[in-house]
């Protein structure tokens, strides 16, 4: 009876079972997509709409669903990958987090950044908008006329808000729904400023040119803040990072000296009361050093 070469039996068994592995997770994909009503559908629904609901008030008209499928992609090519290489692929748990949540971190850091540079141009928008009204009578036909000399980003919402009023909506209406895109309460404050002066009556341009002042000397406030709390941030991130770097430090020149620890149930404990500590303390530093103005 010949025996088996394991040199030639080992690479078959491997790629057999990748071969069957992915077949498996082929057919289970295809029956829950084929399910119109089913948990995977639904889910798959809520995903891309919630993609789409984060881009839109950005002015991004790329389809969830594209993002949603090329995220899919992705980790089929980083789980082949792992199983594929001899020694797997190095930080596999990274990479699947990266491509999982990597999306949704991304719009989110891209809508913090559309918000300050808009809170950047305010001010500028609301002088314009009062120099306008000074020789503009019209609320309305003065938000037109300050579009042209705006610059993206704000351009793109007062814009939409004067489209918005020519098919119908009213100037109110308008500016909710450019405070709600927006979701920041400088800008709300403005507008609140506009919709208040004009129901009010009385001097709407000497109003905004009050209220560009404010967010200027508001704006330099943060500035201020924000340098003399640069320090103690920088501080609290190598004070925090201070305590794994000594564990790492002693367990290295040490082995085993962390051992006793997880021996025992008192040693889980003391170490669950002190990684409770370090959490506890980065969190009322980051209170302490969220000034707000």
């Amino acid at each position: 009876m010949t025996e088996l070469n394991p040199a030639l039996v080992l690479p078959l068994l491997k790629w057999g079972g990748i071969f069957l592995v992915t077949f498996g997770i082929f057919i289970a994909v295809r029956d829950a997509v084929s399910d119109v009503d089913g948990l995977a559908n639904r889910y798959w629904a809520r995903y891309t709409s919630t993609l789409e609901r984060k881009l839109r008030p950005m002015f991004i008209w790329t389809p969830g669903r594209v993002i949603a499928l090329a995220q899919v992609g992705v980790l089929a090519v980083v789980s082949l990958a792992h199983f594929v290489l001899p020694e797997g692929l190095p930080l596999f748990p990274v990479w699947l987090v990266a491509a999982a949540a990597g999306p949704i971190v991304y719009i989110e850091n891209e809508r913090v950044k559309r918000r300050a540079k808009i809170e950047e141009q305010l001010d500028n928008f609301v002088m314009s908008l009062a120099n306008a009204l000074k020789a503009i009578p019209s609320i309305s036909a003065a938000f037109n006329s300050v579009v042209p000399i705006l610059q993206p980003p704000i351009r793109d919402e007062v814009e939409l808000a004067t489209k918005e009023m020519k098919v119908g909506s009213s100037l109110d209406q308008a500016l909710l729904h450019m405070a709600a895109r927006i979701g920041s309460r400088q800008v709300d404050a403005s507008l609140s400023a506009i919709l208040i002066g004009r129901q009010v009556g009385g001097n709407l341009a000497k109003v905004l040119e009050s209220t560009a002042t404010s967010l200027r000397e508001m704006s330099r406030l943060e500035g201020v803040i924000r340098s003399k709390t640069a320090e103690g941030k920088m501080q609290l991130w190598v004070i925090g990072a201070l305590p794994l770097l000594i564990l790492v430090m002693m367990n290295y020149l040490s082995p085993g000296f962390f051992d006793p620890m997880q021996s025992s149930v008192l040693g889980y404990m003391l170490s669950g009361g002190a990684a409770g500590c370090w959490v506890g303390a980065l969190i009322l530093a980051r209170k302490v050093l969220a000034v707000d103005i």
